[in-house]
């Protein structure tokens, strides 16, 4: 049954007093006449008589209390909450107006909520879609904001109280919304049947199948391998799903190092807190690139707030938040900001009315448990390669069938019966693929997880990583990427006069004489810097020195503030003049607006505003300027034009970002802080502005950044700027980091389009190639951006050195576009909202971690330490592809080709079964598995930066040099090696010479060459286990060299520190272990027909070894010595 909520009045009179109570949701009813209802739902009146009433709580209520529609309820008992404060029910519930009250009569008063649990005698029906019915109900939208504040008992200014945000959690719970649990019986059955175990549970049929009903007496060997494979493939899905969980709490330990913090009012004070300590009843305060940290209904705007509700709709297009613009619905209402939205324009104050698993996110978070994950490029190629192998298992099971059904069965009927035939097959299946690949990609991935979290750099997805090697060109922005992100006013200046920042202050605070010379302009600079600022102190920092207090706002706003806070009394001037209005600085625009009541006019519709910005933005608007030489306004004119374009180019070459400031008076038509209101000013409040001052900002690059830039080039990666700042001090920056490297001037647009008369026709060669690039520098501008077709961006994306200048997000989005369509792989770097439509679209998106909200949402990877982790991360991502290959092309010879010819030559030539299946499946389980999981720990054997980038499209996990180096060098020898031993050891011990095993078909039966059956079997035993334990020691010489792909043994051994891999030893002695207990062991020798081999073929084996490696090294030395020859083309 429903629990009804209400707010009821306390008093301490015994005298009676009636109470009007609303309650939402209840059907066929009018609403109520004394009271404002929050929603559109009618609500009852209830009645409760004095008896009801008591000063002290807990009161029990009986039937002649309470009234519902002059109807008494059933007798039941309701409770006092011990309730101080006021808050809204999660329903949305009306609420009583106190303003209804006789005051003459009424004593003070205290709010406490009643909570009554009815029995309804028809239940509503349930809504199908629950999610849209919750959120139908709510009715924060639809209350105006003086309401909404007296509802939670807060004010804007002051936010809610430490005490009562900690109730409030403690009755809702943490801002956070649960993972969503993974769908485990799917997952396990993934496990079981995904990959190699759907063909392995064929086997595992036949085997089954083979034991009865086929054999007769039953094949308790037949029986036990069943048992065996049905083994292989548990353990398999037991180490995929510890892997998976284990992987898994890795990468939520690395998303849960990313930043998740909001800017918060409690008990007055602006402070930072992490987004999980948010309580309903908070007032938020929202900025451009933020994440909306909770569901949360704005009280103001600058008027030109817009959110992001892509995560949630789907939809791209940007919605504007307004405060008076309710809505029909809470989904759709715009003054409702939803948990997980991103803020792309503008500012907001915002009331929290949802939290946590309440929100529409969290309730959304339910519904999507079953999406479905894209397959990564790893994933893909393993796909690839397991299909491939399949493919061939089936070709030659199915050969054998029709072999046996054709020709066998017939020709040599007692040679091979039915079961001998799908032992065969099964053999065929077992020996072509190999079990333990997905362990062992599985391991590497994990450990290279771990391997990126220890160097600082966070990966989203595992993908990421290996994607981040085939990167060809790295896109990164300026500010707060390439640079430290701490800004500080240098320069300041007027068009006729400009001094350092320190001249300017001392000018401002020096003698009375200094001061008449130029206060006017000087303090109007002062003044327009102090007021037209977006930024603001952290309130929990405020006795910290000046330097060390935290600044919530961008890095620009943040050091003007700073520089103004210095001398002056600016928190005096923010005082006296309150703001009216606020468009903060965008990308788009580039420039800040703030508005103010001017107190120096008469007419008070006149208001005083404040702009700055881009000065190639806000110059063409200008019409007069304040003079430094004559204190007063001037025309603007060509010769004053000059001036501070000289002015500004001469502070951008030295890498200053400059700050235009401006100034006008404006009588405005529309109501201030209405969406109409912010377009009238951006559409013609931005006209005749009179230039005020011009400020330069230095943002020094960061340290690693020079570094990282000259690792990247020699990595083979293109390395361009791409950033909103002015292109002479992008150019500046550029050259200081090693970006821009020619001493010439780089050339611009017009050489570009001089290029056109030679531009050949046709698709013109990659430029992922150097031979094909162009070697100079560019710089363009946004303008220049506009003009390029496609034939200008197929010369612009070979140039070696590019800085893009003036860009806005959307350019951001087309330079990544461009290049990706001319066969790069893009990697975007950037920190800002407005990088966010390029770091989704790059290929790899990097965020660093100090960025927006949006951006790190955006981005694939973090950088949570230097910006040169990048580096690392290149680095691990071509060590991760290289030592999966090596592991494949050690598992290949063993585990695949050394087993597969064993059957063939039981089937097509007639000699005895080399090779049981059950050894077979030893070897690829076992024996192969603990040599292979030490070569994931192996370090790169070279500087693979020193590498190309790899091309995705052409060279893929598992190539045609992997199988000729896995099939035909190592393969070929490992296989006629162990041939040889199983024929020595016939030859040696049952005098059976090698071409009389061949085509022996039936003959190899009672009385061939004077032994008996028994003798026979037990000799094809032995030969079987001298054929396995020689495999087992010839992949300890593939193991060694397949550590290295060019280098000797003798550069890298696995000895010496530079390439130590005390794993490699430790893995050889686990392999020989397992060897010795398969053969050894009188119960397993029983069981699955295996014996003891002779001491003499445990040795011949180890020189043969040696062979291997040995033939391996002089490959390797063609290959170094004849980098260009035919050995080295078909190398791996």
């Amino acid at each position: 049954m429903p629990t009804l909520h209400f707010t009821f009045i306390e008093a301490s009179s015994p005298f009676s007093l009636g109470l009007a109570f609303f309650l939402a949701h209840l059907r066929n009813e009018t609403s109520c006449p004394t009271c404002k209802p929050l929603s559109a739902a009618p609500c009852h009146r209830i009645s409760v008589t004095n008896n009801a009433i008591s000063a002290g709580m807990g009161v029990d209520i009986d039937n002649s209390s309470i009234e519902l529609d002059k109807e008494l309820l059933p007798t039941q008992k309701a409770r006092f909450e011990d309730r101080q404060d006021i808050h809204p029910v999660s329903h949305g519930l009306a609420y009583h107006d106190s303003s209804t009250v006789n005051q003459d009569r009424s004593l003070p008063i205290a709010f406490r909520t009643l909570s009554i649990q009815v029995t309804e005698s028809q239940h509503a029906t349930k809504h199908k879609d629950d999610v849209v019915n919750f959120f139908e109900h709510l009715t924060y939208h639809a209350v105006d904001v003086d309401k909404l504040c007296k509802m939670f008992g807060i004010t804007a200014e002051r936010g809610l109280d430490q005490a009562v945000a900690a109730r409030n959690i403690q009755r809702d719970g943490r801002n956070t919304i649960a993972l969503t649990k993974p769908n485990y019986v799917w997952k396990f059955l993934g496990y079981l049947f995904g990959g190699f175990c759907s063909i392995l549970w064929v086997g595992v049929i036949i085997f089954f199948i083979c034991w009865r009903p086929l054999s007769n007496p039953p094949s308790p060997t037949n029986l036990a391998l069943a048992i065996v494979v049905i083994l292989v493939i548990l353990s398999q899905a037991a180490f995929s799903g510890f892997q998976d969980w284990s992987t898994g709490r890795i990468m939520n330990s690395i998303l849960d190092l990313l930043p998740s913090e909001c800017v918060v009012i409690r008990e007055g004070q602006t402070s930072r807190m992490t987004v999980s300590e948010l309580a309903v009843g908070d007032v938020v305060m929202l900025s451009v690139g933020n994440k909306v940290p909770a569901d949360i209904r704005l009280i103001e705007t600058s008027g030109d707030i817009r959110f992001d509700r892509a995560v949630l709709t789907g939809e791209s297009e940007e919605i504007e938040g307004n405060v008076g613009d309710m809505g029909e619905t809470f989904l759709e209402a715009p003054n409702i900001a939803l948990m997980g939205t991103h803020v792309t324009n503008g500012r907001a104050k915002g009331v929290v009315v949802l939290t946590g698993a309440r929100t529409v996110m969290g309730r959304i978070s339910k519904l999507t448990s079953n999406t479905k994950i894209k397959p990564t490029l790893i994933q893909q190629e393993i796909t690839r390669f397991i299909r491939l192998i399949i493919c061939l298992t089936i070709i030659l099971a199915g050969s054998i069938v029709i072999v046996w059904v054709a020709w066998l069965r017939r020709d040599h009927p007692t040679y091979m019966n039915v079961v001998s035939m799908l032992n065969n097959v099964m053999g065929c299946v077992v020996a072509f693929i190999p079990e333990g690949m997905p362990i062992g990609v599985t391991l590497t991935l994990s450990l290279v997880a771990r391997r990126m979290k220890s160097i600082s750099v966070l990966p989203k997805s595992l993908a990421t990583v290996e994607t981040l090697g085939c990167v060809t060109v790295i896109c990164s922005d300026k500010t707060g990427t390439l640079t430290q992100n701490k800004m500080s006013v240098i320069s300041a200046g007027f068009v006729d006069r400009t001094y350092t920042a320190q001249q300017f202050q001392e000018s401002f605070t020096g003698s009375e004489s200094e001061k008449s010379t130029d206060p006017v302009a000087v303090r109007q600079l002062h003044r327009a810097a102090v007021l037209c600022n977006g930024a603001s102190f952290d309130g929990a920092t405020a006795d910290l020195l000046l330097a060390d207090r935290e600044i919530n706002g961008d890095a620009t706003d943040g050091a003007i503030l700073r520089f103004v806070e210095s001398f002056g009394d600016a928190p005096a001037i923010r005082a006296s003049n309150p703001q009216l209005f606020q468009i903060p600085f965008n990308s788009r625009n580039k420039w800040m607006l703030t508005m103010y009541a001017d107190g120096g006019i008469e007419d008070t519709s006149v208001s005083l505003m404040f702009i700055k910005g881009a000065p190639d933005v806000l110059l063409p608007k200008c019409t007069s300027y304040w003079s430094a030489v004559t204190n007063d306004i001037q025309p603007f004119d060509a010769s004053a034009k000059a001036k501070l374009v000289t002015t500004q180019e001469s502070w951008s070459r030295s890498g200053q970002r400059v700050i235009l400031v401006c100034m006008r008076h404006y009588t405005p038509y529309a109501t201030v802080g209405t969406n109409d209101f912010g377009i009238e000013i951006t559409q013609s409040g931005i006209e005749g502005l009179t230039v005020v001052g011009l400020l330069g900002l230095m943002d020094p690059p960061r340290p690693e950044s020079a570094t990282t830039v000259s690792e990247c080039r020699r990595a083979g990666l293109r390395f361009f700027m791409v950033t909103g700042d002015f292109g002479l001090t992008a150019a500046a920056i550029g050259r200081q980091i090693g970006i821009i490297t020619t001493h010439a001037e780089p050339d611009s647009f017009i050489d570009v389009a001089k290029q056109m008369v030679d531009l050949p026709s046709g698709p013109l060669p990659s430029c992922r190639y150097v031979e094909n690039r162009i070697p100079r520098s560019l710089v363009l501008e946004g303008r220049d951006l506009i003009q390029l077709t496609e034939s200008h961006w197929d010369i612009v994306t070979r140039y070696e050195e590019i800085v893009f200048a003036r860009t806005t997000p959307e350019q951001k989005l087309s330079i990544v576009n461009a290049l990706q369509e001319r066969d790069n792989v893009v990697a975007v770097t950037g920190d800002g909202v407005n990088d966010a439509p390029a770091l989704k679209a790059a290929d790899v998106g990097v965020a660093v971690v100090s960025g927006s909200d949006v951006a790190i949402e955006a981005s694939d990877l973090v950088l949570m330490g230097s910006f040169e982790s990048i580096i690392g991360g290149i680095r691990l991502g071509r060590l991760v592809f290289q030592n999966l290959q090596k592991v494949i092309a050690y598992l290949l010879p063993a585990g695949s080709w050394s087993e597969i010819w064993p059957v063939l030559l039981n089937v097509y030539f007639g000699v005895p079964l080399p090779l049981s299946s059950f050894l077979m499946i030893i070897i690829c389980c076992f024996t192969d598995l603990s040599p292979c999981l030490s070569l994931i720990m192996e370090r790169e054997e070279f500087d693979l930066l020193t590498l190309p980038p790899r091309n995705h499209k052409q060279d893929h996990l598992i190539n045609l040099k992997i199988y000729t180096q896995a099939y035909f060098f190592i393969g070929v020898m490992e296989t006629i090696t162990a041939h040889s031993m199983f024929f020595l050891y016939m030859w040696k011990y049952a005098g059976i010479p090698v071409h009389s095993l061949f085509f022996a078909f039936e003959k190899y039966s009672d009385g061939f060459y004077g032994h008996t059956v028994e003798e026979l079997t037990h000799f094809n035993a032995v030969g079987q286990c001298v054929y396995f334990v020689t495999v087992v020691i010839l992949q300890w010489g593939n193991l060694l060299s397949v550590r290295n792909k060019r280098l000797s043994i003798l550069q890298a051994d696995p000895i010496r520190a530079k390439r130590r891999n005390p794993w490699i030893v430790v893995g050889a002695l686990i392999a020989l272990v397992i060897a010795i207990f398969v053969t050894e062991v009188p119960g397993i020798q029983r069981l699955f027909g295996t014996a003891s081999v002779p001491l003499e073929f445990w040795f011949i084996p180890l020189p043969l070894a040696l062979g291997i490696l040995f033939m391996d090294e002089i490959r390797k030395l063609l290959v170094r010595t004849f980098p260009k020859g035919p050995i080295a083309k078909m190398s791996w």
